[in-house]
């Protein structure tokens, strides 16, 4: 005889298998990872959970042509139109990282018809950082 399969959720209370698409966000932050080789863009709300993502990897750029402007405004625009679907009207915009991506993924961003509460350029600077290595003694 045949074992049962499990089902996640009830139909009872409403809530079956993924309920991902269900949630609507009308606010969100939009982190955008510039790095030379590659372009990351990550689309949370306002808690902090990742809501979609995608980069200039996945977007199907190999190799050199990754870090390129139109990679990141191609990752950026993928990442949009699924938020876009989802309702999301407002967004912060936090660009980390010296990339040729970063002007390119903002563009896309304003393009897509999302208003921008505030830029933030959230690129770590080292304040005179770590203690260099002892000189070699030859």
């Amino acid at each position: 005889m045949a074992k049962a399969i499990p089902r996640i959720g009830s139909r009872r209370n409403g809530r079956m298998g993924s309920r991902k698409s269900a949630r609507r966000i009308p606010k969100g932050v939009i982190h955008v990872q510039a790095s030379f080789n590659n372009t990351i863009i990550t689309i949370t709300d306002v808690r902090g959970r990742v809501v979609s993502w995608s980069s200039a990897g996945t977007c199907g750029f190999k190799g050199t042509k990754r870090g390129t402007p139109f990679a990141a405004q191609t990752a950026a625009g993928n990442a949009i139109r699924t938020v876009v679907d989802q309702g999301m009207q407002r967004a912060e915009v936090m660009i980390k990282g010296p990339g040729l991506g970063r002007d390119a993924a903002l563009r896309a961003i304003r393009r897509s018809g999302i208003l921008l509460t505030f830029i933030r350029d959230v690129t770590p600077m080292p304040h005179n950082g770590c203690r260099p290595p002892k000189k070699r003694r030859i």
